[in-house]
């Protein structure tokens, strides 16, 4: 584990980093998702 890392672990509970990770991971998924329904959407200027 980086040195970084460490100190971060240190710094919160296991509880709070636990948390904080899924966290990122649904805010990827959701971003995921979001970009999946837009797959295939015209977005060139005279779609506006």
């Amino acid at each position: 584990m980086p040195v970084a890392q460490k100190a971060v672990v240190a710094g919160t509970s296991t509880r709070e980093f636990i948390l904080r990770q899924l966290a990122l991971l649904s805010a990827a998924a959701l971003f995921v998702f979001v970009l999946s329904l837009t797959y295939g959407l015209d977005l060139s200027p005279g779609f506006f």
